[in-house]
Formats: structure tokens, sequence, C-alpha cells
């Protein structure tokens, strides 16, 4: 590490044990810094949470990480999980819209097509003639940044947005696509519409430089016995190579103390109040969610606390299913996709038995599926209890697979304020609080509140502010934000 930082090769405490946390921590040991990770909670890992059910482990959070970008895959290997990387066993996946399982349509940047065509099915012919009339519009301007849903509706119609983007952004944000952010959640297309006049022109040339880079390989990757074993693993290579991580730790200070024992440009050290403890640190790197980082930061950085409490959450819940295989029949592929516009409870099913190798593998009499349920703006729902969850879940189910099985076990896990969300200017948003915690020498902020809700993302974001910390200006770019997906919700889109 670089001394002009304040940070030499002292003592770094890490807030947050979640990926983001734990790979801030595993890149600082890279680097020479004694680490300490203060976890609130009694467990690591965030939203990746193993679990089991009917004897067979399962994610109970989220359940698969992009594989085409190279942060998540490189920390799985270098915490010696490569030959545990999975890809899904069937990439097919269905939308149940207008009263049926319908393939999901190619050829589409989350869910903005090249061509009417590729929608053909899923969109009534009037809404494939509506797309047809994105070549004879005037130019629609982006401006700084716009909403994905309205951007798209203007061009394209509503009904594009309505029966594929909403559920395949809902798949990754829990959100409402008329008010996330293009620039933020889809920056490949908001860059092409800010020099294309026809979307779908837009699209087809996205579509043409992914097949010039040739990328091969699947494009989401699983862990065996779940991606909720990533942190873990991280968390045991820290503390094999030295780092402290300590649980049941809620961190009540964050302050700057001038005088103590500071770096070469004079800076002060931080104080970290956790529990009874008081920690002294030359160097502190906040990977909490947003409200509990504005929280933290509110003595000594107001003005990047202030913009932190901003920041809204969706909540949502995931219900898993287990049941007998020789009672059930489920389509093929690996789940599907449910638009709101249908008016069904469920937003999404993942047929993990048939997504995931090896959950088949662990028992093959049991078949494993999971629902979801709740996005940004829905808290009726996720204030039933737990057994409604589970019958409006086996309901849709019926209704869209024809399943009338009981199953021999669920299980409902409840995400409260889970998916940060990026509605319109959420960029700059963060570039101010980058701002604001960059005034503060030995300070750094990284989570799924930044850059991306994806595993990938956030291990950017958790290695950005390391390199921030130590004066390795390599990981600030704007890589940050390729590609910011996919999450909890959606499962069966990806």
């Amino acid at each position: 590490m670089h001394a002009d930082t304040g940070t030499g090769t002292g003592h770094v405490v890490v807030i947050g044990g979640g990926v983001a946390g734990l790979a801030a921590a595993h890149r600082l040991l890279d680097g020479g810094a004694r680490v300490t990770v203060l976890e609130a909670s009694d467990r690591l890992g965030g939203k990746l949470l193993p679990g089991e059910i009917a004897g067979v482990r399962v994610d109970l959070g989220a359940e698969s990480m992009l594989a085409r970008r190279p942060e998540a895959v490189a920390l799985a290997r270098e915490v010696g999980l490569a030959d545990r990387l999975q890809p899904p066993a069937t990439a097919g996946a269905s939308i149940w819209t207008r009263g049926a399982l319908r393939p999901m349509p190619k050829g589409h940047v989350m869910g903005v097509p090249g061509d009417a065509a590729a929608l053909s099915g899923v969109l009534s012919e009037e809404g494939l003639r509506r797309i047809e009339r994105d070549h004879d519009l005037p130019r629609t301007e982006v401006g700084d940044d716009v909403a994905v849903g309205e951007f798209v509706a203007a061009r394209l119609g509503r009904e594009v947005v309505d029966r594929l983007v909403e559920p395949l952004l809902g798949g990754v944000y829990a959100g409402d696509a008329y008010r996330i952010s293009m620039r933020s959640a889809v920056p490949q297309l908001f860059e092409a519409a800010r020099t294309h006049t026809s979307l779908t022109e837009a699209v087809r040339e996205i579509q043409a430089r992914a097949a010039k880079s040739q990328q091969t390989g699947p494009v989401f990757t699983g862990i065996e016995g779940g991606v909720g074993g990533l942190p873990l693993a991280v968390a045991e290579s820290v503390r094999a190579r030295g780092g402290e991580i300590v649980t049941g730790a809620p961190v009540t200070e964050l302050r700057r103390v001038e005088g103590g024992a500071a770096g070469a440009d004079g800076s002060g050290r931080w104080r970290v109040v956790a529990g009874g403890d008081v920690l002294h640190a030359d160097a502190v790197v906040v990977a909490v969610p947003a409200g509990a980082a504005a929280g933290l930061l509110g003595a000594e950085a107001p003005a990047a606390a202030a913009e932190l409490a901003t920041v809204e959450y969706a909540s949502m819940a995931l219900i898993t299913l287990a049941y007998r295989r020789d009672e059930i029949a489920l389509p093929e592929g690996s789940g599907f996709l449910v638009p709101p516009v249908d008016g069904r409870t469920i937003k999404a099913s993942t047929f993990a038995s048939q997504k995931w190798g090896w959950i088949a593998e662990e028992d093959p009499d049991i078949v494993v599926l999971r629902t979801s349920v709740g996005r940004y703006g829905e808290t009726e729902i996720l204030g039933r209890d737990d057994a409604d969850l589970v019958d409006v879940s086996r309901h849709d189910l019926r209704e869209a697979t024809g399943l009338h099985a009981e199953p021999v076990e669920t299980r409902v896990t409840r995400w409260t304020d889970g998916l940060p969300q990026y509605p319109v200017g959420h960029h700059a948003r963060v570039a101010r609080i980058r701002e604001h915690v960059g005034k503060l020498p030995g300070l750094a902020v990284c989570g799924a509140a930044y850059d991306g809700v994806g595993i990938p993302a956030c291990i950017a974001s958790a290695n950005a502010a390391v390199d921030k910390l130590t004066g390795d200006r390599a990981g600030l770019t704007d890589a940050l934000i390729t590609n910011p997906v996919q999450s909890l919700h959606g499962g069966a889109g990806e």
C-alpha cells in the first residue's frame, strides 16, 4: 500500500461481511494490510445464503452469477472453488404471459428487441406492429439519463415494456421499469441510444459487437452446493491469511481521530466503535447497505450520508418448495418469469433441480422449485404469513404448469429491503457520494447500492474501493457498471 494515502501497510477495518466486504478484505490482504471485518449479524454472506430443503443443499438467496464478467469467477477460483463452478444445466426459460408459458424470446437486450419478429408469440399482433414504427419516429433524446420503461415505450410501445422489459428488469432489481435508470441498469443500451435514432438499430449494433467479440461459454454460472458457499470460502481464505472476522459486531460509531498514528501525509486515523470494543484503523471500507452507511457516515461525511439516505430498497421473499419426483411433471427449461401486467402474485419461478445439475444429483427422488414475490412499492404481499405465501405460490404454479402435487417441505426466506433501487440519476448520486467520501483520506465505500446489484458488480465495487485506498487507479473505471446483472429475484430469466 502507498503511505501517501494514510493506509501504509497498516490496519484496515471493513464494515460489513457480505460478499463486497469479504472481497474487499481478501484484496486488502493481497496488498499486505492487516484486516478486521466487522459484521453486525451472526452470519456472513449478506444476500448469499446457503441452506437446505428435504436434505438437498440449495441457495436461499442469490443463486447464480454472471460468468462473462471476470470478478466473481476469478474470486471463486482464488478461494479454491474452481472445480465447483458449474453452469446451468439448461438455459431455456419461459415467460408466463397472455395465459400460457411461452419460450423466452432470443435476440434482445434486457427485453428490447433488434426486430419485432424476436418477440413473436409474447406480444400481440398490434404490439409487434408498434415496434416497426421505431424506424419512422423522430429521435428521442436520452439526456443525462432516462427511465428504461419510459424510453423504450416511447420508441417501441408499452407492450414491449410491460410484457418483457418489466419482468426481466424486475428479475434484477425487483423494481419498476418506468422508474429504473437506463444509464445505470442497462448502460450498453443507454450508450447506443445516445448515438442512434432507431432503438432497434441500436440493439442490433450491440448484438453485432457481442458477436464480433466471440464471447463463448455460459453467460451465467453457479457453484456446486450453491453460490452461498462463495462468501464462506472467501471468509475462510481471509482468516487463513491472518485476517480477523468478527460477527455479531454492529458498528455504532465511525470517527476520524486527528493526531493519531497518522500516515505520511499527516492524515488522522479512524476510531471504530463496535459493541463494547473500540478499534483504531488506518483506513476503513464501508460495505453495508445505504441506510446503514448513511448512519455511519453522518458525523464525518454528512453530505455523503444525506445522499445515501435517499437510496430506496425493494423487499421480496423467496419460496422454496421440494416435491417427490414421481409426483411431478414440469415443463422443460430453467423456469419462467411473470409480467406484472398479467396480474399474478408470483414474479418468477425457478425449476432449481432442472437448472442446476448438482441439485438433481444430490437426491434424484426430490425436485426443488422456487418462486419469488414482492417488488418495489409492494408491501401487502410481504405482510402475509409464510403459509399464505406458500399457498399463493402453489396456486400460481398450478395455473402455469398444472402442478397439483403436495410439497414434502417448504421454506420462505424474506429479504426485507433486499435490493437497492437505481432510479433516473442514480449514476450522478453515486458520483456525488464518492466525491464526498473521497475528501476523507483512508475511507471508501462499496456494495450493491453503487455500481450494480449482481455478485460480480459487488466484487468490482469492492476492488475499486480497495484500489482507491491503495492509490491504484486501474480499477476505478466505467467498467464498474458494465452488465450490472443479475440478482435475487428472477432466476428463471437468467
